[in-house]
């Protein structure tokens, strides 16, 4: 029986009109631009304007979406949004981003796996295009860190973006996503977390005076597994797809860390003009950093491009994909978005 591959029909994307760059931020917390660069990759990031919503952006680029493929919302079966920044504890920012972009009726609902989300959304929706469930998904990775975000503490503060990145799923008898992994292990959760406004910790004016709905991170110990944990994601793809590493044509990271993004690279021995790197301009947008990757670089891909996609983040949590690439990608250049100089980790 000939398999049913579920294949990207579309990529886009959507980030805030405000741009925070390293020496505004220099002014608000003891930092410079040099010191973030250095430690990071980042040069700037865009922030969106409070009170807007991870909603806002993730309908900007679904709408954006569809237009770009000449889809109309009624032929959309399900919408997935990976976010760890919901609108509201509930209803789903799924539910949100639909009503926005008149898609009435079709099944819709969050995923939160923080960094690692739009993987794991992504092999969720798989499942149902293979099965023959339905034949239209759209996967969005969208997240408003800067939300839960304490601009006096330079450890975080200096790392986070916000965006929305988003693609169209149908099936696809050739080829398509070929491959997944996905791991967790919760002993590691205090590492990267928010403390206070789940069930655990409720709000209350204690919570909120001792800054706990912000989030905090263990820098040396998220460092350290996220380069072990992606790593083994790249090797554990290839070997189970019989492929070197020099059969891979992109390789499309997590935008954590710049530092991280190398070592990854430089152990498996893979060209750096090769991995998909957008950390400098948009800093680490959580769910939305591997879409808005594939919407920065759309114009450098073509028809067969073989890919690595891997993750890491809260949880613990780590992904990865394989997959070939079948869309004849418009070769303009977006405006805003994708230029040469952007395929170097500088």
């Amino acid at each position: 029986m000939t398999k049913t591959f579920a294949s990207i029909a579309g990529v886009s994307g959507f980030v805030p009109e405000q741009v925070l760059t390293n020496n505004e931020l220099a002014r608000i917390v003891d930092t410079t631009d040099e010191w973030i660069v250095r430690r990071t990759g980042i040069k700037e990031r865009h922030i969106l304007k409070s009170g807007l919503g991870t909603s806002f952006m993730a309908s900007r680029a679904v709408s954006g979406l569809l237009q770009k493929t000449s889809t109309s919302p009624d032929d959309i079966d399900l919408l997935i949004c990976a976010t760890a920044t919901p609108d509201f504890p509930f209803p789903a920012t799924a539910n949100l981003i639909c009503d926005l972009v008149g898609i009435n009726g079709p099944a819709s609902f969050d995923l939160n796996v923080a960094c690692s989300g739009f993987i794991y959304a992504l092999s969720t929706a798989s499942q149902f295009i293979e099965t023959g469930k339905y034949e239209n998904i759209i996967v969005v990775g969208a997240d408003t860190m800067s939300a839960n975000t304490d601009y006096t503490d330079r450890t975080t503060s200096t790392l986070i973006g916000d965006g929305a990145g988003a693609i169209l799923l149908k099936p696809n008898a050739r080829t398509g996503l070929l491959d997944f992994l996905l791991y967790s292990d919760g002993s590691g959760y205090r590492a990267l977390f928010q403390p206070a406004g789940g069930s655990r910790e409720p709000a209350t004016p204690q919570t909120v005076a001792g800054k706990r709905h912000f989030w905090s991170l263990d820098g040396r110990t998220i460092y350290k597994h996220a380069v072990v944990r992606m790593s083994q994601v790249f090797t554990d793809l290839l070997k189970r797809n019989n492929l070197t590493a020099d059969m891979i044509d992109w390789f499309v990271p997590h935008q954590a860390n710049r530092r991280i993004i190398e070592m990854i690279a430089d152990q498996h021995k893979f060209p750096r003009e090769r991995v998909m790197t957008t950390i400098q301009k948009y800093g680490n947008t959580i769910a939305a950093s591997i879409p808005l990757c594939l919407w920065d670089y759309e114009p450098a891909l073509k028809r067969g491009d073989r890919m690595i996609l891997a993750s890491f983040g809260s949880g613990f949590t780590w992904a990865g994909a394989y997959l070939e690439w079948d869309l004849e990608s418009d070769r303009r250049p977006v405006a805003g978005t994708f230029s040469p100089e952007m395929a170097e980790v500088h």
